[in-house]
């Protein structure tokens, strides 16, 4: 499998720093089926056949990904630590939930 099958890295850099909020429903559909055929083929591509720039561009992506994770848990856990809070304060004041 050649990089010419590959998303380069100019490319995902592109899709990344235009906002979701300004992209139609077609780029973010385009950008969502390009993402996933380029992570299919990356983990396709052996190691040995891949250049320098496109396993620059995998761990980039990787790490994205990872990143994206480690964020979504951090949120998560904001939400409940408020949602904790609310409920407490609510006790507190006679608010909560009566039994």
């Amino acid at each position: 499998m050649s990089d010419s099958a590959r998303q380069g890295l100019g490319d995902k850099a592109k899709s990344s720093l235009k906002p979701d909020s300004e992209k139609s429903t077609l780029e973010k559909g385009t950008d969502s089926v390009k993402s996933t055929a380029d992570s299919a083929a990356s983990s396709l591509q052996p190691e040995g056949e891949k250049s320098t720039s496109q396993k620059a561009t995998d761990s980039v992506s990787s790490g994205s990904g990872d990143a994206k994770d480690q964020g979504s848990s951090l949120l998560g856990q904001a939400q409940d630590g408020a949602s904790s809070t609310l409920k407490s304060v609510q006790d507190t004041l006679g608010l909560g939930d009566k039994k």
